[in-house]
């Protein structure tokens, strides 16, 4: 359906996702997506552009429906022609008419059933059901219970997300009844990711157990590994403080660790699998490595 090489899809990751990363995974044979985040629309087109320079393979952009820049994005994928559109925190139901008279594939981020069956009624090509193992952003339910039911509550393909580091991973999800999957923190020390070489640092000597979940209390979670700054975030939530207080005690510090490399006041994004992550490979060697050992584990099930 889209064109790829290997059913890969390299997340969208604010601040880190630009056109280096992306047109690395693209080229590789996987699906390298732009993080839209929160930036303006004319950077996304950047970013876009440069990474046609890069690759002449299918791309996508992922448009966070928050944004206040969104509506510009939504509109401006069309004249970019950009093959594949992922979403997240909202519904893309208003674009979905727009975005398919343009030939641009729509697969939005669901955390949970109800909206999985909502976001097939209404058109969209595929679905990214992700657990709440992963970094970022992240739901209730993980990805062992939410995939499987995504699975069988639609008919249109099921990407999975958040848990898969390797190619068991690969393996396990795919006998849940993914189509696709969905990684992220393993490309974060990708040699060709832009991150923070502290950042990198952080991912290849975390622990099974170094991750925090903080945000709960303003209703938009976040899983990061454990530092100075996630206590904080957490002891402030403990007390109580206030949502607009605790919204802007985090804002700036996705890129403070992304950009300046402060690993203890940011807010080092990651998933659960971090400490599977021991390596700094190419997005080349990350996605065979991926493949040929999800074949292996599948070939040994099989005899």
């Amino acid at each position: 359906m889209l064109n790829i090489e290997y059913p890969i899809f390299q997340g969208a990751m604010a601040w880190i996702a630009e056109y280096n990363l992306v047109a690395a995974v693209s080229n590789a044979g996987g699906l390298g997506i732009i993080a839209g985040g929160n930036a303006p629309c004319d950077v996304v087109r950047e970013q876009i552009r440069k990474t046609k320079e890069l690759t002449d393979k299918p791309f996508g952009v992922n448009i966070m429906l928050l944004s206040p820049f969104a509506d510009e994005i939504a509109h401006m994928v069309c004249e970019e022609k950009v093959a594949v559109v992922t979403t997240g925190a909202g519904n893309p139901g208003k674009y979905l008419e727009m975005w398919k008279e343009h030939n641009i594939k729509v697969i939005p981020v669901v955390p949970s059933v109800a909206l999985a069956k909502r976001m097939e009624r209404s058109g969209v090509d595929a679905i990214i059901a992700e657990g709440c193992e992963s970094g970022g952003h992240v739901g209730e339910l993980t990805t062992m219970a939410l995939l499987p039911q995504v699975v069988d509550a639609v008919e249109i393909p099921v990407i999975a997300a958040g848990g898969i580091g390797d190619g068991r991973g690969i393996a396990a999800t795919k006998m849940l009844g993914a189509d696709a999957f969905q990684i992220g923190t393993r490309f974060l020390v990708a040699k060709e990711c832009i991150v923070h070489k502290n950042y990198k640092e952080k991912i290849l000597k975390a622990k099974d157990i170094d991750t925090r979940v903080t945000g709960k209390a303003t209703g938009h979670p976040v899983r990061a590994l454990k530092n100075k700054f996630t206590r904080k975030f957490l002891q402030l939530e403990k007390e109580g403080v206030s949502v607009e207080d605790l919204e802007e005690f985090g804002t700036g510090k996705l890129r403070l660790a992304v950009v300046d490399g402060d690993v203890a006041n940011g807010s080092v994004m990651s998933g659960q699998i971090a400490g599977m992550i021991k390596k700094e490979q190419t997005c080349s060697e990350i996605i065979k490595e991926l493949v040929i050992d999800a074949d292996k584990v599948i070939d040994n099930i099989r005899n």
